[in-house]
């Protein structure tokens, strides 16, 4: 949420294309897709807490080197390196939620942890742009600088508060742990699990990225704008979040999720579509475009999470959380490609974008069924 606004000022201080604008996004989410995968050799033989602790402040390090870089390159390898630890940071956060909550109020649960990224948006993305734009002696590299300071804060709160989680470690791991992670990672029911998550993914993540850019070089919204875009998206989102996990605990998460995925289209095609409008018009489908896309996880996380029972939980969501980042930087690499920027300085083929998108929403609604006619959790691969 840092680096997606900014990307108007990364392309002009660094001197970088959309391409590698993309790259430097997708640096962080592949670097995380690949730790994930490391994860799972360990995730369920550590305590919770301790696990949780550690990498956190591994990942307060490497964003500090974020704002410390001196080029793009440097600035693309401390990303990459966030990234390692921030990925399994988002899967063993999830995956303490479902050791902890019953899956019947799981939705609810998800709802509320998951308003962090509303609260991301409508504190950090404003924010961060704030920042950049009115501490000239840093620049870009102010919002990095405040995220390391904020970080520190939150390390000790959760080292003060959060519990310990045992109750995995009392399931013995017999065999090659490869054996049992490529058990894991290849039954069938868990690889439509894998593949709903990576298309989920690909609908948001090929169009979030170019927001900022399509909306200030084709639209013509100005730069102090954008900001109010994602302070109005985040604080819709912050309320409509727990709602939506409510829904879904009452009304089913798959028929919750189902109507959000549908009604999600609408804002995507229109966001790779607009012509220039007038600003309220970008404001009330840019709204509606944060709280259907994020909202779609909420009831998509709580169906994921009942795939498999608590002994494997850990590496399974990690191997969730891999599969989340690796699509979420395919789908910045993809969209990077296919978006260029023309003589006029608009950008092109965006529209090409949205239209992929779509077909990727499409393909979820088809494929949340499938898992959930199989939701009764499996008996442990090992």
């Amino acid at each position: 949420m840092i680096m997606m606004p900014l990307g108007p000022i990364f392309i002009k201080v660094l001197n970088i294309n959309t391409h590698q604008f993309g790259l430097l996004l997708s640096s962080y989410t592949f670097a995380a897709a690949a730790s994930g995968i490391f994860a799972t050799y360990y995730i369920d033989r550590f305590e919770r807490r301790q696990l949780l602790l550690s990498l956190y402040a591994c990942f307060i390090v490497a964003t500090l080197i974020c704002g410390l870089a001196p080029n793009y390159v440097i600035l693309f390898i401390a990303r990459a390196f966030a990234g390692a630890f921030g990925g399994i940071l988002g899967s063993l956060v999830q995956t303490i939620i479902a050791d902890a909550i019953p899956f019947e109020r799981r939705g609810k649960a998800l709802g509320t942890v998951m308003a962090a990224f509303s609260v991301s948006t409508v504190a950090g993305v404003p924010l961060s742009l704030f920042l950049a734009n009115h501490i000239p002696s840093l620049g870009w590299r102010a919002p990095f600088f405040f995220i390391a300071i904020v970080s520190c804060v939150i390390l000790y709160l959760a080292y003060r508060n959060i519990p310990r989680i045992m109750g995995h470690l009392s399931h013995v791991h017999e065999g090659s742990r490869f054996q049992q992670i490529y058990q894991i990672a290849f039954a069938p029911k868990h690889l439509k699990a894998f593949g709903f998550m990576f298309l989920i993914m690909m609908t948001g993540f090929t169009v979030i990225p170019y927001i900022a850019l399509y909306l200030t070089s084709n639209v013509g919204i100005a730069n102090d704008y954008i900001s109010l875009v994602y302070l109005c998206g985040g604080v819709a989102t912050l309320i409509t979040s727990r709602y939506i996990g409510y829904l879904a605990d009452k009304h089913g998460k798959v028929s919750v999720f189902k109507v959000l995925a549908i009604v999600s289209l609408v804002p995507v095609l229109v966001t790779t579509n607009l012509p220039p409008v007038p600003l309220w018009l970008v404001l009330i489908n840019s709204t509606s475009f944060f709280i259907l896309i994020s909202g779609r996880m909420i009831p998509a996380m709580a169906i994921i999470s009942q795939v498999v029972d608590a002994k494997i939980r850990g590496t399974f969501m990690s191997l969730i959380g891999s599969v989340q980042m690796f699509a979420s930087g395919v789908a910045s690499v993809v969209a990077g490609a296919v978006v260029t920027i023309g003589a006029d300085g608009n950008m092109q083929h965006y529209n090409l974008v949205g239209f992929g998108a779509a077909v990727c929403g499409l393909l979820t609604y088809y494929l949340v069924g499938r898992i959930h006619s199989d939701q009764k959790p499996a008996p442990s691969s090992h």
